[in-house]
Formats: structure tokens, C-alpha cells, sequence
């Protein structure tokens, strides 16, 4: 297990330059007046901020900001979601590999994050090659947060706070998707990041049942300092994606209304969804996550056999399935440990469909209060032996270039 590549968050990292010192602003000002000479598509302004805690929160030097840094990361469209104990560094990993590129932490308490290390250092670890990075938080008190923020920056692109999650934790909490009836706590947090943070603020949020105080929500935001914003297309009460289809039209609206880059989240199942979710909406970027759960290769465009049935054009085996990706995902765990109740969730979540044909393996798995890498190992070794292979699919280039032709 190569701990080495990891780097969990055990202390504080450098301290940045202080704020208020002038000195050190006139410092990094020539600094920055030598980057321009070598870089001269970046305007004076929107370099600076980029190099040091934003001192505008409003105008056209933020919104410059907010596009030079997604500009500066390629412009990533695929993107994995921030999921509560699911888009851990080999979840993310895994999913690089099949087409993400870029990816959300899950979501970390701040409070907790600053107050106990176990916490930040089994829930939080990266590595060089796990970027782009979003490191979510969830959060309520400013100060916080913001200390919360300090300890990751050096290891992100962005730091996203959470204003989604509709779980009745968070109720009980007073965060995510519940600060929607606090808007200027909601402002307060972005605020105190944009003001202090040398990476810019992200904000994931869904949307209110109202058009427009989904709009008005989503440019306090922009003026608050937030440089990208998630729209989930579903209200804070529609929990069921299943159920509950996500709004693209209201997305489309706030991308019209912002602009700083936007993401788009909801109804994605297959690449076919993504290209339709991109134009329908104009969003700059696509995330998925409970999809993604069941196929982590959906963005190297991989589908489970429930999205083929109907499809007009013609699908082939694709040559790998959940057995195959689960076997990566926890090669991937011995090489970047993670708590091990992450890995029972993925197991299940990749080998659903594989357990109702053979519920005696799931029963055995559900008995082990420990688990081990042998016995997953071996688990997947009991299925293929009794013939269970369920593939993944993709598009049949070769039947699609017959009928062009």
C-alpha cells in the first residue's frame, strides 16, 4: 500500500500571506507584474486574485477570475458528484480512468474536519493525479468553515460548500439544502471563503419550487463571491431521483441569468444524457452520481443493460462489467486506504444486480463484521465461477458506420 502517494491532512498547511499587511500585497503585486509579462492573456486583476484572497466581490474582475480558473483546468465537462462516503479518492480514481475529468470530494463536516484529526485524515486524502478537486464542505458558522477551508486549499482547485444535501441530518444539522430558508448565512459563508481563500469558492445547490427565487438564490451567489455553481435540477424536497425528474429548464435559467461558469446535475444515465443535459441546458459541465455508482465507466461510454433496452441504435458487449470494475476499485483501495464502510457501499452498489441472481453471496457478505480484501477478492472469484457475468455496453460503431455508409 503506497501511503507515500496519499497526503492525508494531518496539520495546518503554510500559512497564506496576511491580509491586511501591506508589505506583502506590494510584494505579490510585483510578483504579479512579472507573471503578466510571461502570460499576457490574463488581465491584471483577474491574476491577482487568482495568486492571492479576492479583494473584489463584485464587478468584472471576479467574473474574469471565475473564468480564468475554469479555463485554466481545460474546462472539464465530465464531472463526479460529491456523494457522502462514495466519490472518495479510489472511487475518483476509478472514475478518471473511465472518462471523469474532474471530481468532488464527499462531503466533509467542517466543524469535525477542524476539531478531530482521525476524522480529516480517514475521510480526506488525495494524490497528485486526483485533479481537478473540489473539496466540499458542509457547513453553518462562518469562522468555521473558513478554518476548515485553510487546511485543504493547498491540495484543491476549488472549495465547495454545500447548500444541497436534502437528508434530514442536515435538518437536524442546520446545513446544506436547509440554509436555503437562510440566505444571509448562505451569503455570510461564501463571503468569508472569497475574501480569504487562494482558491476560488464553489457552491452546489438545488433549486427552490419558485423560477425565480431560484434566480435571485443563484446571483446572490455570484455576488457573493461564488467563481462556479452546481445547480441539482430537483427542490429540496424531491429526495427520489428515481422518482423525481430534474429541471432543466430551470437550470437552463440560471445559466442565462449567471455569468460565472455553471455545472448542471440531474437525470444522467448515459452519455446520451450528458450531450442532451449540455445542450438543452448550455451548462459548462455535467456531474453525476448515483449513476456513476452503478457504472463508474459511464463517462467512458459504458452502459448497464437497463439504459439499452429501447435504444434506437445498435449496442455490443463492451467487454467489462461490475465484477471487473469492482476488482479495480479495490486494487485501487489497497493502494489508497479508505474506511471500509465506503467499500462495503460500493460493493453493493457495483454488484446489486449480480446479488438478486445469487442472494446466498449477499447474505455471506452481510454476515462479515470485518471485511477483508481476500474475501472480497474471492467473493467476485464464487460468482464468475457460477456463471454470473452481467456486461456493460456500448455503442456498436461498426453497424452505425454500415448504416451511414
Amino acid at each position: 500500500m503506497a501511503l507515500t502517494h496519499t497526503r492525508p491532512i494531518h496539520s495546518d498547511p503554510p500559512p497564506p500571506p496576511a491580509e491586511s499587511d501591506e508589505l506583502v500585497c506590494s510584494l505579490h503585486e510585483q510578483q504579479q507584474e512579472q507573471q503578466l509579462e510571461e502570460e499576457s492573456s490574463v488581465s491584471d486583476t483577474a491574476a491577482f486574485c487568482l495568486e492571492s484572497p479576492a479583494r473584489c466581490l463584485t464587478g468584472e474582475a471576479c467574473i474574469e477570475r471565475a473564468w480564468d480558473q475554469w479555463n485554466k483546468l481545460g474546462r472539464p465537462k465530465l464531472i463526479v458528484a460529491p456523494m457522502v462516503d462514495n466519490s472518495e479518492l479510489p472511487f475518483r480514481m476509478l472514475c478518471r480512468k473511465y472518462g471523469a475529468e474532474a471530481a468532488y470530494t464527499p462531503m466533509l463536516h467542517s466543524r469535525i474536519f477542524t476539531e478531530t484529526e482521525k476524522y480529516r485524515n480517514e475521510e480526506f486524502t488525495t494524490c497528485k493525479e486526483d485533479r481537478p478537486l473540489f473539496v466540499q464542505f458542509c457547513a453553518n458558522d462562518p469562522d468555521i468553515l473558513l478554518a476548515a477551508a485553510r487546511r485543504v486549499e493547498p491540495y484543491c482547485d476549488y472549495v465547495d460548500i454545500n447548500f444541497g444535501c436534502p437528508q434530514r441530518i442536515a435538518r437536524r444539522g442546520n446545513y446544506g439544502a436547509f440554509l436555503m430558508d437562510k440566505l444571509p448565512l448562505v451569503k455570510s459563508l461564501v463571503e468569508k471563503l472569497a475574501t480569504n481563500l487562494h482558491v476560488p469558492v464553489s457552491c452546489k445547490i438545488r433549486v427552490f419550487p419558485n423560477l425565480q427565487d431560484t434566480l435571485s438564490y443563484a446571483k446572490m451567489l455570484e455576488d457573493a463571491g461564488c467563481s462556479l455553481l452546481a445547480v441539482h435540477g430537483r427542490t429540496r424536497d424531491e429526495k427520489d431521483g428515481k422518482k423525481f425528474r430534474a429541471d432543466w429548464n430551470a437550470i437552463r435559467a440560471v445559466k442565462n441569468a449567471l455569468r460565472i461558469p455553471v455545472l448542471a446535475n440531474g437525470n444522467i444515465r448515459h452519455m446520451d444524457d450528458v450531450k442532451n443535459l449540455m445542450e438543452e441546458t448550455g451548462c459548462d459541465g455535467v456531474l453525476s452520481a448515483e449513476s456513476l455508482l452503478e457504472n463508474p465507466a459511464l463517462f467512458a461510454g459504458f452502459r448497464t443493460a437497463e439504459w439499452i433496452e429501447g435504444s434506437e441504435e445498435s449496442t455490443k458487449d463492451g467487454n467489462l462489467d461490475q465484477a471487473d470494475l469492482l476488482v479495480e476499485y479495490l486494487k485501487l483501495c489497497e493502494r489508497y486506504p479508505v474506511p471500509w464502510r465506503m467499500i462495503r457501499s460500493h460493493v453493493h452498489k457495483l454488484l446489486g444486480e449480480w446479488f438478486r441472481i445469487h442472494p446466498s453471496v449477499r447474505e455471506d457478505l452481510n454476515a462479515q463484521s470485518r471485511l477483508t480484501f481476500e474475501f472480497l477478492y474471492d467473493m467476485v472469484n464464487q460468482l464468475r465461477e457460477r456463471g454470473v457475468r452481467i456486461p456493460l455496453y456500448q455503442k456498436d460503431t461498426n453497424v452505425t458506420d454500415g448504416l451511414a455508409s
